[in-house]
């Protein structure tokens, strides 16, 4: 059994207030790849990144996550119920979900015990779609330079070794479901300097980086992108690749 590791529960605040928002092209074509939707689970919810978007297109959605403090962060809604609980023993009733989504977590769950949990909870052909994206990039070569650094050399062995199935795009993970091929997708969102930074704060490498050295590293690097940035305040065009697993539950015959 694979023991929860909780590398959020205390950024859970800037979680909830610097991470990207997904677009909405990509609840669009989930919701259009269910067959009904009546209730979804956001598993490893967060602070609710998908949540309130997932339930604008589903009648219900359970939203579940180890970290009770993310949960508390999340935002209420009328037609979510939110829930501490892990991925692979969630407490969600039998055959009763149309749809799992998993946003930017899949690398983290015992993935052979969440899949049995998955094929309890869904109704036959329920979807399963989880997502993840890459780093950013802002489409200034001399400022993506700098946000390459701090990632990979900055902090590159203070992330945890699930990392690299994001860098991978999740195509190194088993996914034993029915695949669909989703559409091509991307984050957008125009963010100023200290907006990037927040994010950056939020990153658990950071806090892994400054346990480790005793050196809080985003000083420096505001340092060096505030001489490539201008007025701290411009909001530039922020990029993120997203990338989906997505298919649906065989039932056993």
């Amino acid at each position: 059994m694979k023991p929860f590791t909780d590398h959020f529960s205390h950024l859970a605040a800037s979680y909830a207030q610097f991470r990207p928002q997904y677009p909405s092209a990509l609840y669009d074509w989930v919701a259009a790849q269910c067959s009904a939707t009546g209730r979804a689970w956001d598993c490893a919810c967060g602070s609710g990144q998908a949540t309130l978007a997932l339930a604008e297109r589903f009648d219900a959605v359970i939203a579940t996550d180890a970290s009770a403090e993310q949960v508390a962060a999340a935002p209420p809604h009328l037609r979510v119920t939110y829930a501490v609980a892990p991925a692979e023993a969630s407490g969600i009733a039998a055959a009763s979900i149309d749809c799992i989504a998993v946003a930017q977590a899949l690398h983290w769950f015992d993935l052979g015990r969440f899949y049995a949990e998955v094929r309890r909870v869904a109704k036959p052909g329920a979807l399963v779609a989880a997502w993840t994206y890459d780093v950013l990039h802002v489409g200034d070569a001399a400022i993506d330079a700098i946000v390459q650094e701090f990632y990979e050399g900055t902090l590159g062995e203070y992330w945890p070794a699930e990392r690299r199935h994001v860098e991978r795009r999740y195509a190194d993970l088993p996914f034993p479901f029915d695949e669909l091929t989703p559409p091509p997708l991307e984050m957008i969102a125009p963010w100023s300097l200290p907006h990037l930074i927040g994010m950056f704060a939020s990153w658990s490498a950071v806090g892994r980086y400054r346990k480790a050295t005793g050196h809080d590293p985003l000083p420096d690097v505001t340092q060096a992108l505030a001489e490539k940035w201008g007025d701290p305040a411009t909001e530039r065009r922020i990029a993120w690749g997203l990338w989906m697993r997505a298919g649906r539950v065989r039932m056993p015959e």
